[in-house]
């Protein structure tokens, strides 16, 4: 079992920690790629997004949950 995080005494699981930071970094390097134009060798850029929003929730979970 995981321990919650304590967030000002609020008690947050850790997966949600983890959404809500994969969704502002991925939010960070959509803004990136649309700016520097690499969308263009995308081939479907929702499937791209939803791909890179389960990687970076995958990552950002096992970061947090690491005993």
């Amino acid at each position: 079992m995981t321990p919650e995080l304590n967030l000002s005494g609020v008690y947050v699981h850790p997966l949600l920690a983890a959404a809500v930071l994969a969704f502002a970094a991925g939010r960070l390097i959509e803004l990136l790629l649309a700016r520097l134009r690499l969308y263009r060798f995308i081939w479907h850029r929702g499937l791209f997004d939803v791909a890179m929003s389960v990687i970076l929730w995958g990552a950002f979970a096992r970061l947090l949950t690491l005993n």
